[in-house]
C-alpha cells in the first residue's frame, strides 16, 4: 500500500502536468500560474507533507479547522489563504495566520479586517470575491458581490489601513447565465480584473479554477488556481 507522501507526490505531479499543459495551450509561461492547495478537512500532517513536496500556498475555508492547523504548521514556509465565507466574529483569528483573504464581499468585513490587521500590525492581502450568479448589485448564493459592487468595495479595501487590494476571486457559478460555462465565467472575471486594474494597477491577482476546471481558468488568464480534491483525494465526509 502506498504511503501518504508517495500518494500526495503522485497527485501533485499529475496536477502540475495539467497546469503546465494548460499554460502551453494558452501560450503562457508556467510560472504565471500559482497553485494553491486547498487543505480543508485534511490534517496538519498532510500540510507538512505538502510543504516537504514544495507547496508554498495552502487554503482553508473554515476558521475552526484552519486556526489549529495553521498553528501546528507555523514553522513551515507557507502562505495561508482564507477562501470561505468569513463572519466578522472570526476575523481576529483569521488575521492571525492568513496572508490573504480571498472572500472579501462586503463593507463591514473590510472594516473589521482593517481594524484587526492594524491591531496585529500585519498587512493582509485581500481579494474581492465576485459572484457571477448575481445581478450587478446583488450577492451570490455562495457569497461574493455582483460585478457592479467591485469598484466601490475595491476602493474601500485600497484605502483601509492594514489591507492590500490584491485582485479578484470567483467560483464557477452553479446557477445563472454562466452555469456550466466555466470558460466564459472566467473570461468575464478577467474583463472585470482589467477594469479594476485601471484604478489599482497592483491588484493583478485573479484566483479562479478548481480541480474540475483549472484548465479553463488558465486559458482565461487566471494567476492562481485553488486545487483540493485532485491533490488530496476525495474529502472525508464531515459527520
Amino acid at each position: 500500500m502506498k504511503d501518504r507522501k508517495d500518494e500526495l507526490a503522485e497527485n501533485l505531479a499529475k496536477v502540475e502536468r495539467r497546469i503546465a499543459a494548460a499554460c502551453t495551450a494558452a501560450g503562457r509561461k508556467r510560472e504565471e500560474v500559482t497553485l494553491i492547495v486547498v487543505t480543508k478537512t485534511y490534517p496538519a500532517s498532510d500540510v507538512r507533507i505538502l510543504a516537504e513536496l514544495g507547496v508554498r500556498h495552502v487554503a482553508e475555508n473554515r476558521d475552526q479547522d484552519a486556526a489549529p492547523k495553521a498553528a501546528a504548521c507555523s514553522d513551515l514556509p507557507l502562505t495561508w489563504h482564507f477562501v470561505g465565507q468569513l463572519q466578522t466574529n472570526k476575523v481576529r483569528s483569521v488575521v492571525g495566520y492568513a496572508g490573504s483573504v480571498q472572500s472579501v464581499d462586503r463593507a463591514r468585513l473590510v472594516t473589521a479586517l482593517s481594524k484587526e490587521a492594524v491591531r496585529q500590525e500585519r498587512e493582509l492581502g485581500c481579494l474581492i470575491q465576485v459572484a457571477l450568479d448575481a445581478d450587478e448589485s446583488g450577492r451570490g448564493e455562495r457569497g461574493g458581490v455582483g460585478p457592479g459592487g467591485i469598484e466601490e468595495l475595491g476602493e474601500l479595501v485600497a484605502r483601509a489601513p492594514g489591507l492590500r487590494l490584491d485582485g479578484l476571486m470567483t467560483v464557477a457559478p452553479l446557477t445563472g447565465p454562466y452555469a456550466g460555462r466555466e470558460l466564459a465565467a472566467f473570461e468575464r472575471l478577467m474583463d472585470l480584473s482589467t477594469d479594476l486594474r485601471r484604478a489599482h494597477p497592483a491588484a493583478n491577482m485573479v484566483s479562479a479554477g478548481m480541480s474540475a476546471d483549472l484548465e479553463q481558468a488558465v486559458a482565461a488568464g487566471a494567476t492562481h488556481v485553488r486545487v483540493g480534491t485532485s491533490v488530496l483525494g476525495v474529502r472525508p465526509r464531515l459527520g
